[in-house]
């Protein structure tokens, strides 16, 4: 019998033909088609202009005819980029809703998600708080009780915010006496930021209202906070404007913002960000600088001297800084100089020369140090051993006590997550979560000076995680280094090379990709297939030289490291290149587009996930040029070349590609859509197979926090229903 052939079909031409552009789209006459086979669905692609735009590097002429695709995307229906990611959005929907068994992929997604989960609670000003979503909540609230035994009341929902659920809670900090607690909202998903205060007593928000806030918290400090933010920011492209001349002041409670005190700017350096942060006794205020996503600068003053600015205790951005607390007048200091999987130093700022800074807590050789808080008057250290997290205590003067003890439901062998630990430092307990691959997130009790633990509430999923098998080990990547790889699968599948596989990556920027719970894989998962984590260069898994490993010069490492770990899955028979996928977002996104570009025959599909495609002007958007610590940047002689070798906008050349689903959204102000825009429509121009090129766009959505929960299982379903449609799976 001959297979049925779909034709999507959505027409697009220049901007001489508008008014024939808005008709074809508004048409809803074409029939909605079940596709049966992926090798024989047909595209009609957006005919997407190119524009004559060439730049020179260093003697290398570089074409750009995508440049248009730049333009920020508005709600102006005649605007080039709008009604181009209108039809783009059109062509993605129409095949997405042409897979037969969306709608049950969408019904199992929605039965996961409806379960009420809950954060670790947290003590302030002497009262309880946590968050909680009851399941399909588009946002969790916050609640308060005036004691775990208490009466419990809702203290802030987000879900009151705005009618969609697109206005999202983005911080949340409380003064030291828990009086006041101010809270940053967050639009579609963008990282601006606007700071509101709310009285705990009276649950009534005051009149203050800071707005322009951009990577950045609060920290409380007497009756204000200091916080920093860029200058007003209205225009069409704020969504991409590169930021610059970042500033920090000082807001005190019940005045206006055109009353706040600058506190530290500096208009000779336009690039640097800036952050006050202040000491548990409110002994100390500091000052952190950096430039770059690695590095940084750390400068302090007592807080009660009035008379003189910051002192400068370290300025030359070469290594991470973070202040913990203070003892006194020593500064308890995490850092990773000349300690690679960091250490905790204490600094006297009185004799603040590096000759008399003292090891605290040295460095570990087989575990990377994470972070470190005072609770209990103890210093909680979290570890990671390659995946999997410990949590170490030690006294003030860092003499060794022990490790937690995790309660027994933890597997001792599959690697596990430890996170979220809340505590106060006058206080004997404390909570934390703990999860794995198959394990939802489940908060535990600790009593800090037995330094056990005990399941303290655990959430009850629709799924059954003994049907689920995870396995841990290590392959070779190309120049012979190990890599940590987790493959999770259900009981029972056999290695015969034919099972449907997703195999996902981050590989950058010195963050750690830990076991989490694999909710929106399980839909996948129940259905035969197989989903894989490769924990590659770049990361911060193995400390700062695992992370070096793989930048600038030495980004083909991660891309290697990746490609390894695909050719492993298809060695050991746990799949073949017919039926693997692969994953990434962010600096994720680009691993998959410059690994799909590289090795086009090597995945059946590939899901490509606001990623950094444009490798030659990433730095020229909203904070991009942050990430030259990682990639370096184009008008750098000694980095051009490579950043080209490997830029996925830039390396699509006529093949046949596995089938791809770009996906972005329009008010992504961190990585612009732009990248994605750029590669989907070179891949629609150079693909000579037949896999689809679609690129999915989110509407009032950014680079992914904030989403409401119906977004979140729109988006999973979507993903699942590309991938086991282009992978030969049936529901």
């Amino acid at each position: 019998m001959i297979n049925k052939i779909l034709i999507i079909t959505v027409f697009f031409v220049t901007v001489s033909c508008q008014q024939n552009i808005k008709k074809n789209i508004n048409d809803d006459s074409i029939a909605k088609t079940y596709m049966q086979n992926p090798n024989n669905v047909s595209i009609n692609y957006p005919t997407t202009k190119t524009v004559d735009v060439e730049e020179d590097f260093f003697g290398i002429k570089v074409k750009d005819p995508y440049r248009w695709l730049e333009e920020a995307v508005t709600e102006e229906p005649d605007k080039d980029i709008n009604i181009w990611v209108t039809a783009q959005s059109r062509l993605a929907r129409k095949y997405l809703d042409s897979i037969k068994y969306k709608d049950k992929i969408a019904k199992r997604m929605e039965a996961l998600y409806d379960y009420k989960r809950e954060s670790a609670p947290f003590r302030e000003g002497g009262k309880i708080y946590f968050y909680r979503n009851n399941g399909l909540q588009s946002q969790s609230v916050v609640y308060q009780k005036e004691s775990f035994d208490g009466e419990e009341k809702v203290f802030l929902d987000p879900n009151k915010f705005s009618e969609d659920g697109t206005v999202s809670l983005s911080g949340l900090s409380f003064s030291k006496d828990g009086r006041y607690a101010a809270y940053k909202t967050s639009e579609s998903g963008s990282d601006w930021g606007t700071v509101f205060i709310r009285d705990t007593e009276t649950g009534k928000d005051l009149d203050d209202k800071i707005d322009w806030l951009r990577y950045s918290g609060v920290s409380w400090y007497k009756n204000g906070f200091f916080y920093s933010r860029y200058g007003d920011n209205k225009g069409d492209d704020k969504f991409t404007q590169k930021n610059q001349f970042h500033k920090v002041y000082y807001h005190q409670v019940g005045t206006t913002q055109k009353e706040d005190e600058l506190i530290y700017s500096d208009r000779n350096m336009p690039n640097r960000n800036y952050g006050v942060s202040v000491t548990e006794s409110e002994s100390f205020l500091i000052l952190s600088m950096t430039e770059s996503t690695s590095g940084n600068a750390l400068y302090y003053k007592k807080s009660t001297d009035t008379e003189r600015g910051f002192y400068p205790l370290v300025d030359d951005f070469e290594h991470d800084f973070w202040v913990i607390d203070n003892l006194g007048d020593k500064l308890l200091v995490q850092t990773n100089y000349n300690a690679p999987k960091y250490q905790v130093l204490a600094i006297d700022v009185n004799k603040p020369d590096k000759k008399d800074w003292e090891v605290l807590i040295p460095e570990q050789k087989n575990a990377t140090l994470n972070g470190v808080q005072v609770i209990g008057n103890r210093l909680m250290v979290r570890y990671t051993k390659e995946i999997t997290n410990v949590i170490t205590v030690y006294d003030l003067d860092g003499k060794l006590i022990g490790d937690i003890q995790l309660p027994s439901v933890v597997s001792k062998t599959a690697p596990i997550t430890l996170s979220g630990l809340t505590g106060k430092k006058d206080m004997m307990d404390a909570y934390f979560t703990i999860s794995s691959f198959t394990l939802p997130s489940t908060i535990c009790k600790l009593n800090v000076a037995s330094l056990k633990s005990e399941i303290w509430k655990r959430p009850d999923v629709k799924f059954n995680p003994d049907d689920f098998k995870t396995e841990y080990t290590h392959y070779k990547s190309k120049d012979g280094t190990l890599i940590p790889i987790s493959i999770v699968y259900k009981k029972g599948i056999k290695k015969e090379g034919n099972t449907p596989a997703l195999l996902y990556g981050y590989g950058g920027f010195n963050i750690s990709i830990l076991p989490r719970f694999a909710l929106n894989r399980l839909p996948f998962l129940e259905k035969g297939g197989i989903y894989a984590v490769a924990n590659i260069r770049g990361g911060g898994e193995m400390g700062q030289e695992w992370h070096e490993a793989g930048i600038k010069l030495k980004k083909q490492n991660v891309f290697d490291d990746f490609i390894a770990a695909a050719e492993f899955l298809i060695n050991e028979k746990y799949t073949s290149s017919k039926k693997l996928a692969i994953e990434g977002r962010s600096n994720g996104g680009l691993l998959v587009g410059a690994c799909m570009t590289q090795r086009p025959e090597l995945y059946r599909a590939a899901l490509p996930i606001v990623g950094v495609m444009d490798m030659m002007r990433y730095h020229q958007f909203t904070i991009g040029h942050f990430w030259a610590s990682d990639y370096g940047r184009s008008d750098d002689s000694t980095q051009y070349k490579n950043l080209l070798s490997y830029s996925p906008v830039h390396n699509v050349r006529p093949a046949e590609y596995p089938a791809t689903m770009v996906m972005t959204a329009d008010h992504d102000d961190r990585v612009v859509p732009a990248h994605s825009f750029k590669f989907g429509a070179a891949l629609q121009a150079n693909n000579t197979g037949k896999m689809p090129m679609i690129i999915r766009i989110d509407r009032k959505a950014g680079h992914g926090s904030g989403k409401p929960i119906k977004k979140v299982i729109e988006e999973e379903t979507d993903k699942i229903a590309f991938l086991m449609f282009n992978l030969g799976m049936d529901w």
